[in-house]
Formats: C-alpha cells, sequence, structure tokens
C-alpha cells in the first residue's frame, strides 16, 4: 500500500482540527461540559484500535517504560496511547504518523491536554523516519504494519532510531491459518491495501532488522468470546462511548467484520517483544 494510499484510508476521518473538536465535545457530552480534557478522560475516545485503553495497557506493559526516558509510537495516530504511556510513566513521547489530519488531531489533543512539551509530533513515513540513531531508549507500534508490505523496513527503522538495549514492541494483526479475511476492514478498504504476515515472517523481518525477539504472544481472543463480541455488536450497534466517533457509523462494520474474519481463523492479533542488542 502506497503512502498516499494510507494517507487517503486514514484521512476520511476528516480534518485535524475537526477531529479533535469532535472528540473532545464527545469527551464533555459523556463526563459533562465542564470535564478537564486529559489522557484518561481522552482515553475511552482516542486509543484508535479495537482493543482500546485495555490494548495500549497491555502493550506498556510489556514495553516497561521507565522515568525520564524517550520513547517512540511509530504510526501514533492520533496520539492516544502516547499521551497516555507520557503522563502514566512520565516519560517524554516521539509519534510519527504519515497522516496530516491526524498529526495535526493529535497536536491539537496534546495542547488542550498540556502535554505538547512531553508528547512531540512529527509527520513522516515508518520507512524512513525523519529521526536521528540511536536517540530512544524504547519504541512500540500498534496496529499499523498491516498497511506496510515492507514490514522489514519498520522494523529497521525502529532498530536504527534506537539506542543499544533499547526495546521494541508491536502489536499488530497477523494472517490466519483459514485465508484471507472479508473486506473492508479498519485498516483497508481491500485486499490490495492490507498485507497480513505470519508468525514466521515476522521473525524473519525483526532478524533481518537486527532484533533478537525476546518473546512472541498470541493475544487472539477465543472463538467464543469474540462470537459474543460480534453478536452484541449486530444486535445492538455501536456503543455511545468509543473511538468510532472519529469515522462514524461505517466503523460498525468494519468491526464486525474484524471480528468475524479473527472467529473464523482469517487473522490474529500478536504481541512481539525485541530487543536491539548493540
Amino acid at each position: 500500500m502506497t503512502d498516499e494510499r494510507v494517507q487517503d484510508h486514514y484521512a476520511s476521518a476528516g480534518k485535524g482540527s475537526s477531529i479533535a473538536a469532535r472528540i473532545a465535545a464527545a469527551v464533555r457530552a459523556t463526563d459533562g461540559p465542564n470535564t478537564s480534557i486529559t489522557p484518561e478522560t481522552l482515553a475511552p475516545f482516542d486509543h484508535f484500535h479495537g482493543g482500546g485503553l485495555a490494548a495500549t495497557q497491555e502493550l506498556a506493559a510489556a514495553l516497561q517504560p521507565q522515568a525520564g526516558e524517550t520513547i517512540l509510537d511509530i504510526g501514533c495516530g492520533i496520539g492516544g496511547p502516547a499521551r497516555w504511556i507520557a503522563r502514566q510513566y512520565n516519560c517524554s513521547l516521539t509519534g510519527v504518523d504519515l497522516t496530516q489530519e491526524f498529526c495535526d488531531a493529535a497536536r491539537e489533543l496534546n495542547s488542550l491536554c498540556g502535554m505538547a512539551e512531553q508528547v512531540r509530533i512529527v509527520e513522516g513515513s515508518a520507512l524512513s523516519l525523519p529521526l536521528p540513531d540511536a536517540v530512544f531508549d524504547r519504541a512500540f507500534s500498534q496496529f499499523m504494519v498491516m498497511n506496510v508490505a515492507d514490514k522489514a523496513g519498520v522494523y529497521r527503522e525502529a532498530f536504527r532510531v534506537l539506542k543499544p538495549g533499547g526495546r521494541f514492541v508491536a502489536c499488530h494483526v497477523s494472517s490466519g491459518p483459514n485465508g484471507l479475511p472479508e473486506f473492508p476492514l479498519p485498516w483497508a478498504a481491500t485486499s490490495d491495501h492490507s498485507f497480513l504476515a505470519s508468525d514466521e515472517e515476522t521473525k524473519r523481518d525483526f532478524a533481518s532488522a537486527g532484533f533478537e525477539i525476546t518473546a512472541l504472544r498470541d493475544t487472539t481472543q477465543t472463538p467464543t468470546v469474540l462470537a459474543m463480541m460480534r453478536h452484541k455488536l449486530e444486535t445492538e450497534g455501536l456503543p455511545a462511548v468509543g473511538s468510532h466517533v472519529l469515522v462514524g457509523d461505517q466503523y460498525l462494520q468494519l468491526l464486525v467484520n474484524a471480528l468475524r474474519a479473527t472467529e473464523q481463523g482469517r487473522m490474529r492479533t500478536v504481541e512481539i517483544v525485541a530487543e536491539r542488542r548493540s
């Protein structure tokens, strides 16, 4: 998938200012007109992936950030995970994203949270990070590489910008044993724009980038749980609160398709923890 196609897919959420305004309005409609905009009050809306805040908390547990460290979020979207980790762990975050609208929204939400100095947003490609070598203590990527055919290229860039001894955590959707999923999905409208890798391909790509994988964990829910979640969405629709405020009601079908495909073994979620040893 080209950079332009990725931008087009996600830019449909709207301009950066309108994204930030919609999310701030949704927070105050839910919690009251005088509610402060913080990473905690934003959390139901700005963790822009199916796992929500819980998935970010799991990622942070694997990342193990320490106070004062510098951390990179590759494919940061509107910055929800970056803001939450920065606030929870008292560290500095840099987020890189390809989509200008998301970068603009992330910067505006950072300002509303009073975190413009603690969380920096840079527009750029994961395949050519506009950042110097060996400057970050840790890095992560959350549900982004499904859009990228050259996954090894993403991992090489993560390796390049990490300090020796740095940790990289990637959470993404991988291929399943039972064929392709049904499209559209949250990250791609058609199969031409989706690139799911097997675990063996993932291990190969990490190794080619120079990383040593210390853990590869299948985080897929059981088919029974997935079926229950899908049935709830199909019968009750989208909940009142959620990240779908970015993209509207069409997100319902994207989520249903993703749940069905995972339930059928056509895709899986995985978490990889890797280290730059030198």
